[in-house]
């Protein structure tokens, strides 16, 4: 859903302002989210305010803000890359804040991924798009840290997974559409494009993979929930080949295909101990 939701982001790009799709997207996210746990008869109390709120911050208004301005400055393929070294910041935050052992498996496996990710990003020119690349690497501290806050979160507080979701992701909504209403030139084109791109992002892209986002956390390590997501950017970047024609080298394929043996590695040692 992530692979190809940053092509469907730039897409919507082309009809609306890029704090517009921000806060359409936590909006009617949530909203979704709220809907589907009522229909569900699930629990709509909010969990603690400041903790959800605080990882809405990060998790929700700072990712997305700083992900679809990337995105609106830069190529769908190189932005993705960028935003997916969130796993390599995750780590080590996850060492420090989460006391996760690192493995020699879990080592050789980011390594792997290091390497895959030098690939596909070779040749990067920092002089040009600059601000782009400076937004993508922003999107990955920010979603790095919000993963912490909410394996910390899952950890202390026993509630159920699909109202935490909805509310930190209504949380995080109120900022976006202030900033929406805030700064000049925010505007929308309701084209039969822009409406099918919006209810992927919305319901595929941003509720739905929200939710499932979190259950892995939750029953992952920290590490290996971030580089078992690093098969997002391959995908992405073979889809932004295929439908906006932003066609990979030899040494993004070499990169991809790096990425690819990092997660086997990674999930070895989730069959040995099973």
């Amino acid at each position: 859903m992530w692979g190809y939701n940053w092509v469907v982001i730039k897409v919507a790009t082309g009809d609306a302002s890029p704090f517009a799709i921000i806060a359409m997207r936590a909006v009617f996210g949530s909203l979704a989210l709220f809907i589907i746990a009522a229909l569900a008869r699930r629990p709509l109390k909010s969990p603690p305010i400041l903790a959800t709120a605080l990882i809405g911050l990060f998790q929700i208004t700072l990712l997305t803000t700083f992900q679809t301005i990337a995105l609106a400055t830069g190529g769908a393929g190189k932005t993705t890359i960028l935003v997916y070294t969130f796993p390599f910041w995750m780590a080590l935050l996850s060492v420090v804040f989460l006391d996760e052992r690192m493995t020699r498996m879990r080592l050789l496996a980011i390594a792997v991924a290091a390497i895959g990710l030098g690939f596909v990003l070779y040749p990067i020119d920092f002089g040009a798009g600059i601000m782009s690349k400076v937004f993508a690497i922003c999107s990955a501290l920010s979603w790095a840290i919000g993963s912490v806050l909410t394996k910390r979160f899952r950890m202390k507080h026993d509630v159920d997974l699909l109202a935490f979701t909805a509310w930190q992701m209504a949380y995080g909504a109120v900022p976006v559409v202030i900033i929406a209403l805030l700064v000049p030139g925010t505007y929308v084109h309701f084209s039969l494009p822009f409406v099918a791109a919006m209810a992927y992002i919305v319901l595929l892209g941003t509720a739905l993979a929200f939710w499932l986002w979190f259950f892995i956390i939750e029953r992952l390590t920290a590490t290996t929930a971030g580089i078992s997501s690093l098969l997002a950017p391959v995908l992405s970047v073979l889809f932004a080949w295929l439908q906006l024609h932003e066609q990979p080298g030899l040494p993004e394929l070499t990169g991809m295909a790096l990425i690819v043996l990092a997660l086997v590695i990674n999930s070895l040692p989730m069959r040995h101990a099973s």
